[in-house]
């Protein structure tokens, strides 16, 4: 899609076709496609069924209502904040006291919408021309255009004093794929956290994978997840600097770290606790182990062992019932014995593909029990293999079986 197709769908004509092509089954796109290119100019037609699959596309994360009305490019689906994420960071952004944000690298506008539906006021900036447009077509498509103003602009060259605070989310893929060098990204790192310190506050949103040293001191980092999914980190600037929480959506529930020491590894007790994504990329294992008066596994892997069952929001829990050595055949014998018809498998510090592992241990499913198997170390021994009913559920607990 390019800014002259982009503009034809705004049209009265382009805005009919879309009402016309929604809801378009992929395997009836041909026909629908012949049908309407015969009143209608193809390149329009063309815009308005690959709009729809954007559509289509954007509603796991900014709902169907929404996606319905909104306006989309492939870039800004695949990179846009899942709407939960963006609502719970314009509400922590309004519970600051913010009520105005430079929005820099704005996208197609998804933080500046739950921002602006927070009541704040937002300058939403975007160098790519058909990037702003679709920003700005969405809120006015969502009601928005009284707090939202667009502006196609580079974001290097943006005076945000007038603002309360600033929210940058840098460009983290390129045309090679995802970018892991947090100075690789559009703008580099380094410009965005010297943009942050220049305002009475700031967010950065950055991977979740990036490296702990690249953190700045005078930075609070938060890790958010959603049901169980991480899905991005977030460096703060004028909150509580050197501060490292992991976040957990819906809720929220807010981990904080506390500067724990690595846990101790211990034998494994009668529970397997395995920690949510965001708690694991906040490093704080530690956190969660001595709130169940647990131990690590392994001193390299991130599963946690306790004794007792305690519900916790920030990890999974699964009864051990079995414990035996990384073995196909007997794993399989087991399955068998256990009537297990539905088997999920998991594991850390094993080269084995859990796939795999469950195709050749249960070649045909004919139980009725459901039982997940994990495949790791166990204090630094080769992986074996174990598992186990489930204990009643703690929070977002789990059954299983673990294989060490």
């Amino acid at each position: 899609m390019n800014d002259v197709s982009f503009a034809s769908l705004l049209t009265p004509e382009g805005r009919a076709l879309l009402d016309e092509v929604r809801g378009t089954e992929p395997t009836r796109e041909l026909a629908v496609a012949t049908r309407l290119r015969r009143e209608h100019p193809a390149e329009l037609v063309s815009a308005a069924l690959g709009q729809a699959r954007l559509r289509q596309r954007a509603a796991a994360k900014f709902g169907a209502e929404d996606a319905e009305r909104m306006f989309f490019t492939p870039n800004g689906v695949e990179q846009s904040t899942r709407t939960s994420v963006a609502t719970y960071r314009a509400e922590r952004f309004r519970a600051l006291g913010v009520r105005s944000v430079a929005d820099l690298c704005c996208g197609i506008g998804g933080d500046a919408i739950a921002l602006a539906r927070a009541g704040i006021r937002v300058l939403a900036v975007d160098r790519d021309p058909l990037t702003a447009a679709v920003a700005r077509a969405n809120a006015d498509a969502l009601g928005l255009t009284g707090l939202i103003e667009v502006r196609e602009a580079d974001v290097t060259e943006v005076d945000t004093t007038a603002y309360d605070a600033v929210f940058v989310d840098p460009a983290r893929r390129g045309g090679r794929g995802r970018i892991f060098d947090p100075e690789a990204y559009s703008p580099p790192l380094s410009w965005a956290v010297d943009t942050a310190l220049k305002a009475p506050l700031a967010a950065l949103k950055i991977a979740p994978g990036i490296p702990y040293e690249a953190i700045p001191a005078d930075a609070e980092a938060e890790w958010i997840s959603d049901g169980g999914d991480v899905k991005e980190a977030v460096l703060w600037f004028g909150t509580e600097p050197g501060l490292v929480r992991a976040t957990l959506l819906p809720g929220p529930r807010e981990l904080r770290g506390r500067g724990l020491p690595d846990p101790d590894v211990r034998p494994v007790g009668r529970y397997l606790y395995e920690p949510d994504g965001a708690v694991i990329r906040a490093h704080l294992v530690a956190e969660v182990a001595e709130d169940l008066d647990g131990g690590l596994l392994d001193e390299t892997i991130a599963y946690v062992t306790a004794d007792a069952l305690r519900p916790t929001p920030y990890a999974s829990a699964y009864e051990i019932t079995d414990r035996l050595p990384f073995n196909v055949k007997k794993l399989k014998a087991l399955l068998r014995e256990r009537e297990v018809g539905v088997l999920t498998v998991k594991k850390r510090g094993s080269a084995v593909e859990p796939e795999e592992l469950r195709r050749k241990a249960l070649p045909k499913p004919q139980g009725t029990n459901a039982v997940t198997v994990f495949l790791t170390r166990v204090a630094g021994g080769p992986p074996r293999v174990g598992g186990g009913p489930p204990p009643p559920p703690p929070a977002r607990g789990a059954a299983g079986w673990c294989l060490d």
